[in-house]
């Protein structure tokens, strides 16, 4: 079957050629029973499987091995030229048949180098495609040799001893046609086996396999697992890729938990970035071990879309690892920003990272696609030729991102802070890079594009460092004496300037927002109030108005409401203590002749 078996030791074929020509006579002999043939059959597969074996052990030998029977052709062609003078047609015949056997042997041989030399291939379907053509090409050089039809040759009654041996040569020649089909037939047979032996040889595993497929316990074990595909040295490969890759993994983390250690910049992000990375570093290393068991189950071949898949999905986790990584680092960053730094606004970093997510989404869009085979040089010259139209289909999100922008320089607002905008109140949860989201009060969520807020008036109610405002209006009777007033408003004054949360003009505060020139007032510019006014105001229809203006030193909510509500105990307080009474709506009647009064409605008292 195989090169150096057919190279010649001193008689007319080698030993391997002969002993299949022989089995081929047997086989067609008249006589030949079932059982016989059945018996040179199984005697025949075994001796293409040893035959199969021992030469991938020794592949590139065999490649390189020179060609055979060359001198023996040019020696037939000259004799055949003498003997056709000479008018020898027997001789002519028996030597050109001859000639044909070895022409036919010799393009066997050759077929097989180059099936040798494409085992090579980087798949096995393309392995199985050169095979193929190999096999195309061989059958045309036989049409080629086998012209002539020398059945006719074989009835001759003749006992000429030239033409018995010229018989014979016709024989052996269509003998040699029947183990050429074997050959193509046992090729076709062990393609995988020879595929898959080349990729032992390549780690100078091939006698160790064989050894141990030809043992005992293996061809039992094989016979077993014969249906499935597998054998004990794939099991075993298998088990050994797992352990390498479960000692790959472990060397892995320590190696990228060092690295990080050296770096300076990273060292603090260290345990976070590790923890972050660990499950998608598992899956990754999982996807190889199924890929690698695929691989060695497929006689190391990778299996077309299953490769493509799996180079996809670790594209897609490189990009999700990066994506981890930059935003874990991000989060810590802006706790410390929060805690120590308040000069540097989160919305600029948040808005940031969304930026280079956006940019690590594209970088895993362009690995998937590569991954899958898309052309990328041709995907991004489209974009270059589609931008134009991208941007025009994308004005609004293009306004929204300068809105984006335009917000986070002019500082108008916050994250976290109350305001108000185109008559929608509440908190500002995020800046986002399309719109803002506001939580109203009643616990609605309120979307508003950034493009609109930018050019909208906002009432920023957080922007206000000191003072939030206390104003009411105190109606008193007008029975009431003009002294008790006096010492109302007096005592209700003294009160507020000496009540430990409400601000003054005594109350010390340090700006930080600097020396600036241009600024007309700092108070103004950081949200400083400190006026306090407690004066009789009017003469209300009803009422003595008197008016009470101050501003509370806290600005939260929670805490302005307890300080409001103690001061409108302490104003009661000193109303009581100078016999004033609250007044309210009331109504009284006159008649123009009579001084007594008339009470038009039970409801409203003199």
């Amino acid at each position: 079957m195989f090169l150096p078996l057919f190279a010649q030791t001193g008689v007319k074929y080698s030993p391997f050629i002969q002993e299949q020509i022989d089995i081929i006579h047997k086989m067609n002999e008249d006589n030949a029973t079932q059982e016989r043939i059945l018996e040179l059959s199984k005697k025949q597969a075994q001796m293409y499987a040893n035959t199969l074996e021992y030469v991938m052990s020794n592949k590139n030998s065999f490649i390189n091995e020179t060609e055979h029977y060359e001198k023996e052709i040019y020696t037939l062609k000259k004799i055949i030229k003498i003997n056709k003078r000479s008018g020898n047609e027997y001789a002519v015949l028996k030597d050109e048949v001859l000639l044909k056997s070895y022409q036919l042997i010799q393009a066997q041989n050759t077929m097989i180098k180059n099936i040798f030399i494409a085992l090579d291939s980087r798949s096995i379907e393309e392995f199985e495609k050169k095979m193929g053509d190999l096999f195309v090409s061989n059958q045309l050089e036989n049409q080629k040799i086998n012209n002539v039809d020398y059945e006719p040759i074989l009835l001759l009654k003749d006992n000429s001893k030239t033409l018995q041996e010229a018989k014979n040569n016709i024989r052996d020649f269509y003998a040699l046609m029947e183990v050429n089909a074997d050959v193509l037939k046992y090729l076709t047979m062990y393609e995988k086996k020879m595929y898959r032996l080349n990729k032992y040889a390549k780690y100078n595993l091939v006698d160790v396999v064989l050894k141990v497929n030809n043992s005992d316990f293996a061809k039992k074990v094989n016979s077993f697992l014969s249906g499935s595909e597998l054998s004990i040295v794939k099991i075993a490969l298998i088990f050994l890729v797992f352990l390498l890759i479960y000692f790959i993994r472990k060397v892995a983390y320590k190696s990228i938990e060092k690295y990080l250690l050296k770096v300076k910049s990273l060292q603090k992000y260290t345990k976070d970035i590790l923890r972050v990375m660990h499950r998608p570093i598992e899956i990754i290393f999982i996807l190889i071990n199924i890929q690698m068991t695929v691989y060695i189950y497929n006689d190391f071949s990778g299996v077309g879309d299953f490769n493509k898949f799996f180079n996809m999905f670790y594209g897609f986790l490189f990009a999700f690892i990066l994506y981890r990584i930059l935003n874990t680092v991000a989060g810590i960053k802006i706790h410390e920003i929060d805690q120590h730094n308040k000069k540097i606004k989160n919305e600029i970093i948040n808005v940031g990272i969304k930026i280079l997510n956006f940019l690590i989404m594209i970088l895993g869009l362009l690995l998937i696609l590569h991954f899958a085979g898309a052309n990328l040089t041709a995907v991004l010259s489209g974009l270059g030729i589609g931008g134009f139209a991208v941007a025009l289909a994308a004005k609004d999100s293009l306004a929204n991102f300068f809105g984006t922008l335009s917000i986070l320089i002019s500082d108008t607002f916050s994250q976290g802070d109350w305001i108000v905008v185109d008559g929608q109140e509440g908190t500002v949860v995020e800046i986002g890079l399309r719109v803002t989201t506001l939580r109203t009060f009643d616990n609605a969520l309120i979307a508003i594009p950034n493009a609109t807020l930018a050019n909208k008036d906002v009432k920023n109610w957080n922007k206000r460092l000191l003072g939030r405002r206390i104003k009411m209006n105190i109606g008193v009777k007008y029975s009431s004496k003009p002294a008790d007033l006096k010492n109302a408003v007096t005592q209700i004054r003294g009160m507020l300037e000496n009540h430990p949360d409400i601000a003054t003009s005594n109350t010390e505060f340090e700006h930080d927002i600097g020396r600036n020139v241009k600024l007309v007032s700092l108070d103004d510019a950081s949200g400083i109030k400190k006026t306090l006014l407690v004066y009789l105001d009017e003469f209300a229809g009803s009422n003595i108005g008197i008016l009470v203006y101050c501003f509370s030193k806290t600005v939260n909510w929670n805490e302005w409401l307890i300080v409001k509500e103690d001061v409108m105990y302490k104003i009661m307080e000193i109303l009581e203590k100078n016999s004033l009474e609250f007044a309210f709506p009331s109504m009284s009647l006159y008649h123009e002749n009579d001084a007594t009064l008339k009470v038009s409605d039970p409801l409203y008292q003199h």
